[in-house]
C-alpha cells in the first residue's frame, strides 16, 4: 500500500447509519448507481431501483432497526454505504467514486461480516451481484451460486461467502 492509501486509509471511519445519515446515504447510493450500473439495467431496472431505495418502506423498516446500515465517512461526509435485509443479504453496497479501490467496500464487508457472525450467528453473506460488482465480490472471497437472471429489468449474480 502506498503512503497516499494508507493516510486516507488512517483518515476513514465506519460506524452504524443514524436516522439523521438516511438522506445523504441514500443520495451515494442513487448517484454511484446512476454512474456505474444504470446502462446494465436500462430504464425497467433503473425505475425498480429508485422505488426500491425511495420506499416509505424501506425508511422504515431502517429507522426500526429492521434495515441495518455501515457507513463510512471520510471528512465528514459519508463516502461508503452498506446494508443487510432479511438477516445475511448485503442489500446495497455503494463507494463514492473518487474513493474505489481504496478498500472501503472491503472494509465495509467485513465489518458486515463480523456483525452477522458475531451478533446474529450467521454463517453466510448472500448478494445479488450487480454486473459491474460481480468481480470486486469474487476478489473478496463470494461463489456464484447462479448464472445471471433478468428479475425487473434488474440484472443479478447471486453470490454467497462462508465466513
Amino acid at each position: 500500500m502506498d503512503n497516499g492509501k494508507a493516510f486516507l486509509k488512517s483518515r476513514i471511519s465506519y460506524e452504524w447509519a443514524k436516522p439523521e445519515d438516511w438522506t445523504e446515504a441514500i443520495s451515494l447510493v442513487w448517484t454511484t448507481f446512476m454512474e456505474f450500473e444504470a446502462a446494465d439495467y436500462g430504464e425497467e431496472g433503473t425505475g425498480h431501483f429508485f422505488e426500491f431505495i425511495t420506499d416509505d418502506d424501506l425508511h422504515d423498516a431502517f429507522l426500526k432497526g429492521n434495515y441495518p446500515m455501515m457507513i463510512a465517512r471520510y471528512e465528514g461526509s459519508i463516502v461508503g454505504v452498506a446494508s443487510l435485509r432479511g438477516g445475511n443479504r448485503l442489500s446495497l453496497l455503494f463507494v463514492r467514486r473518487e474513493l474505489h479501490r481504496n478498500g472501503i467496500g472491503t472494509e465495509l464487508v467485513d465489518r458486515l461480516c463480523r456483525y452477522l457472525r458475531d451478533i446474529c450467528h450467521e454463517n453466510c453473506m448472500i448478494v445479488r451481484a450487480a454486473p459491474y460488482a460481480v468481480d470486486f465480490y469474487r476478489k473478496i472471497g463470494f461463489m456464484a451460486l447462479e448464472p445471471e437472471k433478468n428479475i425487473s429489468g434488474i440484472r443479478v449474480t447471486t453470490m454467497e461467502l462462508i465466513f
